[in-house]
């Protein structure tokens, strides 16, 4: 099975699932937010280690930000990763507010 970028709202993250050891499925990471009028912030994103190496941070990056931009949400790029994927990535730059892109180095 392909990885899967799911909101997990109850949470306030966006949860990537990928294959694991046994039968199904795992949660192999996760882009935690702060979602406020018109705006998210990511905060963290972590991929547990043993999913390390697969691409699946960037994975969960685009994904998370695929659905910001379909729900026509402005992104503030707090974490570190997120923002690094976003310099990588500059067609999601236009996400982050213009008066705010360099604070964040975008």
């Amino acid at each position: 099975m392909n990885p899967q970028v799911t909101d997990r709202p109850e949470k306030s993250r966006y949860e990537i699932h990928a294959d694991g050891d046994g039968d199904g499925t795992e949660t192999a990471g996760f882009a935690e937010y702060h979602l406020s009028e018109g705006e998210i912030a990511f905060i963290h994103t972590e991929i547990d280690p043993r999913f390390g190496g697969q691409g699946l941070g960037g994975l969960l990056a685009r994904g998370a930000l695929d659905d910001a931009r379909a729900r026509g949400l402005s992104v503030l790029p707090y974490c570190p990763f997120i923002r690094g994927w976003i310099g990588k990535n500059p067609e999601y730059a236009e996400l982050v507010p213009e008066a705010r892109r360099a604070r964040f180095g975008l």
